[in-house]
């Protein structure tokens, strides 16, 4: 069944059959959002809506009386009160003044800057009169064209009853505008002192009865009584009109998520598979409508969507329940297949790049990049002559910008200029460990850039030359006191044989100088093969050598050493064999002058480990050990010449072992370090792996 669905999900009668199946969806989701918008207004909280009186249709119906009422109570009173000038804004009133004060100051031959403002005030109020007057007489017949307004759209109420008064002015359809009347109705709203009474309960629950709550925030709780209706028969027909367009909506809301949940998953499938030929295809294959620029792509589809609207917007809503599916479907699938090609690019990586705009710009900046590279300064600064004006020419309608970019990137290049300035005047007073800074790149952070090169190679050759000659210090001292010692015995022991003439003791002095002459070659071979290393000239010859079975053979031959240092070794390796590109000789060479330090240096009776780890292109061995003396130096300390672990120097080595080993890895390609931490000391070389 797998198999199947890998060999048809990808065909291209599959994704035609799923692209009409998307658009199928996408246009009956439209279909369902114009037919919501018909039955309800576009409202689906209906369908969540547990009966009339939790509803938005009840407030509907009561809000514009309330909103009606509340106006004519606080803002309006009655048309008397409005001719008198009761409901006149002052601060509008004084605007349309002020305007009309400006006229006055700039075209009137009465205003004189002589005088004050408040005498020039005075003859525009003289000479404007009428004018101003016909200001007051407009608002106040705004106000009235806006009362009777109200009065109509009261009188227009059909079905519930109201009574609004002040104490003063009534409002109401009803003869019987008693409070005790309206208690009487299945359905009521009071609005007295303070009180709100509402019948049925429910509708103090109702989530949309905010507006009503406003407009009564806006009344005087002590005089004003606002009071509707809703006589039975009124509600039962509003009920079961509810009831039906509840109905209608649930229907059409099941429908809209039928046809929205088809078009989601279509329109993944075709995110997904657009591009590819299988689920394993890396390549993404292109085809004729994809050549057109992402960008112009972009601008088609935001064209054909505003066709679409503008269509829709022209069409009567007569006729719009059948014109939406014949204009949606084949503008929508147009749209699609913009978007599902924009899509393969953003698969493929060429989102930006096969864009019109960045094919214009990158070519522009090759064209400028090549020319500004290939050329020398005095071509650069001819370009930027007969650029810049050419620049300035092309956004002449933003020149300011243009020239505040040019002015920041002056200013840049001279910041940068001043910085190698001063940076060449410190470095030239000696401050070799200066760096200047220039960020960016172009010719001065290039030149900045040499310049810290060569101030690095300066501080690296007067760090390697101090160190040189403080190790050749240490070198001279150390050889001076490791060669005396013995030297200074022989020649010690060879005037006392000349005197001596007992045979025993003569035969033990003789046995003293073996000593000593042969300590004396030891260290003179040391000194001769470190100098021979950290030269290079021992030939090597790279060759396949199984490290585990070295190790373990040269463990072997030193076995009798172990036990005389009542030492334990623990060998851990790979169960697979191991083979390392290496010089044999000088390879076991290097491992011997580790495992002589150890015996040297490590503490009678602890545990030794050898580890060996496979790291992919190279083998990493490493040595562990616990040391008898206290370490208290550092591990760069110890990989000096000459330099041994214990500092009073009462060990028998010469301090060039780990020297030797260091020098002998690095001819062979490969690596020597130490580590140092407390007493545990560690010795890692680091080996290419051989390949074939």
């Amino acid at each position: 069944m797998d198999i199947k669905l890998k060999k048809y999900s990808h065909l291209l009668t599959t994704k035609v059959i799923v692209f009409m199946l998307m658009i199928t969806c996408f246009a009956g989701v439209i279909k369902a959002f114009v037919d919501v918008e018909d039955v309800n207004n576009g409202d689906l909280g209906i369908i969540f809506e547990e009966n009339y009186f939790l509803s938005q249709a009840y407030v509907q119906e009561s809000e514009p009386i309330v909103s009606s009422l509340t106006r004519l109570l606080g803002e309006f009173k009655n048309e008397e009160h409005i001719l008198t000038g009761g409901t006149m804004n002052e601060a509008e009133l004084r605007s349309e003044e002020q305007e009309l004060y400006s006229d006055f100051q700039f075209h009137s031959k009465s205003y004189n800057p002589k005088l004050s403002e408040a005498e020039n005030y005075e003859k525009f109020k003289t000479d404007y009169a009428e004018k101003i007057s016909q200001v007051r007489d407009q608002q106040i017949k705004n106000e009235l064209r806006e009362f009777h307004f109200l009065l109509q759209r009261l009188e227009a109420v059909e079905g519930p009853l109201y009574y609004a008064s002040d104490g003063v002015n009534e409002y109401t359809n009803t003869t019987k505008a008693e409070k005790e009347r309206f208690l009487t109705y299945p359905s009521y709203m009071l609005f007295e002192e303070y009180k709100t009474e509402l019948f049925p309960k429910e509708v103090t629950e109702n989530d949309h009865f905010y507006p009503i709550s406003e407009n009564i925030d806006g009344l005087d709780p002590q005089s004003h009584i606002v009071a509707i209706a809703f006589p039975k028969e009124f509600l039962d027909v509003k009920i079961e009109e509810w009831k039906e367009t509840k109905v209608i909506t649930t229907a059409i809301f099941y429908r809209l998520l039928a046809f929205f949940t088809g078009f989601i998953l279509s329109f993944l499938y075709l995110l997904l598979v657009t591009g590819r030929k299988s689920f394993g295809d890396e390549k993404l294959h292109l085809h004729a409508i994809d050549k057109l620029y992402v960008d112009i792509n972009i601008f088609l589809g935001i064209g054909l969507v505003i066709l679409w609207v503008a269509l829709l917007e022209g069409i009567v809503s007569s006729t719009i329940d059948k014109m939406i599916i014949p204009i949606t479907i084949p503008i929508s699938s147009a749209v699609f297949v913009l978007i599902l090609s924009v899509v393969k690019h953003v698969k493929n990586g060429t989102f930006l790049r096969h864009t019109l705009i960045y094919r214009i710009f990158n070519r522009l900046f090759q064209f400028v990049k090549n020319v500004y590279e290939s050329g020398s300064v005095g071509v650069k600064t001819v370009l930027l002559v007969i650029g810049y004006p050419l620049l300035v020419a092309a956004t002449f309608f933003m020149f300011p910008v243009t020239l505040g970019i040019a002015a920041w990137f002056a200013f840049k290049k001279i910041k940068s200029f001043i910085a190698i300035k001063e940076g060449v005047e410190r470095i030239k007073d000696g401050d070799i460990h200066h760096t200047i800074e220039v960020a960016g790149k172009g010719e001065f952070a290039s030149l900045a850039a040499n310049i810290n090169s060569i101030t690095d190679g300066l501080n690296k050759a007067v760090d390697s030359e101090l160190r040189s000659e403080r190790l050749k210090t240490e070198l001279i001292t150390n050889v001076s006191h490791d060669i005396r010692t013995p030297l200074t015995s022989i020649i010690t022991y060879v005037d006392l044989l000349k005197k001596e003439k007992d045979p025993a003791k003569t035969e033990q002095y003789i046995e003293v100088l073996d000593q000593k002459s042969k300590r004396l070659k030891i260290l003179t071979d040391d000194l001769f093969e470190a100098a021979k290393a950290s030269s290079g000239t021992i030939p090597v010859q790279l060759e396949r050598i199984d490290i585990v079975s070295l190790i373990t053979q040269g463990l072997g031959e030193v076995s009798d050493k172990i036990e005389d240092f009542d030492l334990a070794f623990k060998f851990s390796h790979p169960k697979d064999k191991v083979y390392v590109a290496a010089d044999g000789k000088l390879l076991w060479r290097s491992i011997e002058n580790v495992l002589s330090n150890i015996f040297k240096y490590a503490l009678k009776g602890s545990r030794v480990y050898i580890d060996i780890e496979d790291l992919d292109s190279e083998v990493l061995l490493t040595f562990k050990n616990i040391s008898a003396f206290e370490l208290n130096i550092s591990a760069d300390e110890l990989m000096e010449r000459f330099k041994r672990g214990d500092e009073s120097r009462s060990s028998s080595g010469s301090g060039l072992g780990l020297s030797i080993a260091e020098s002998l890895i690095d001819i062979q390609k490969g690596k020597f370090t130490i580590q140092v931490d407390g007493d545990l000391f560690k010795s890692m070389i680091y080996l290419p792996k051989y390949k074939k």
